[in-house]
């Protein structure tokens, strides 16, 4: 049996431990303690009056899932959109057959559509897409298991951004859904959060 003493010595020094690193890594610190990222992406987005909209493929619901688990929800996402087909990509986001048919489902340009097309639909500040390959199958040559693109859209623009993740279905789904909760809070921080 193991007996563990904290002192206050060093309660101290782990609260200036903890003071320390949040003063280094601003950008990679959203919170302490049980807080979640859905919950301070949620608190954020409310606090400034800001909306969201979810277009998404490979993660079928996952991110809306976790958004939606924090209370009051409904004060700031607007819509979630599961296009895992192509078909459904056009028909729900309007993203361009051509497009589909130039770059892949799994490409930055698809991304990018799919979250225009999710913000212009619902009428969001921000929307984020995610497209990609979770696996076992589906991969190629050039498109990986574990390929994923996270796209993000406002008033300025949208952009895509390219992940690889090396795990399995699950781990994969996961992985990309921190990836957007993170995107989506470095969006609202940018604007002075």
């Amino acid at each position: 049996e193991v007996h563990l003493v904290v002192t206050a010595a060093d309660t101290a020094a782990l609260d200036a431990f903890e003071q320390e690193v949040a003063a280094r890594l601003p950008d990679h610190l959203y919170g302490h303690d049980d807080q979640t990222l859905e919950a301070v992406v949620g608190t954020a987005l409310a606090q400034r009056g800001l909306t969201l909209a979810v277009a998404e493929s490979c993660t079928g619901g996952l991110v809306a899932h976790r958004i939606t688990n924090v209370p009051g929800a409904s004060e700031y996402l607007l819509a979630g959109v599961v296009s895992y087909s192509n078909a459904a990509k056009t028909l729900l986001l309007g993203v361009p057959t051509d497009l589909l048919a130039r770059h892949g489902a799994v490409s930055a340009e698809v991304a990018v559509a799919m979250a225009a097309g999710a913000r212009r639909a619902a009428g969001a500040s921000v929307a984020v897409s995610t497209t990609g390959i979770a696996g076992p199958t589906g991969a190629t040559p050039t498109k990986p298991v574990g390929l994923v693109y996270v796209g993000v859209a406002d008033a300025d623009g949208a952009h895509a951004r390219r992940y690889q993740f090396a795990r399995d279905r699950e781990g994969n789904k996961a992985l990309v859904a921190q990836a957007v909760l993170s995107q989506i809070w470095r969006w609202v921080r940018a604007r002075g959060g």
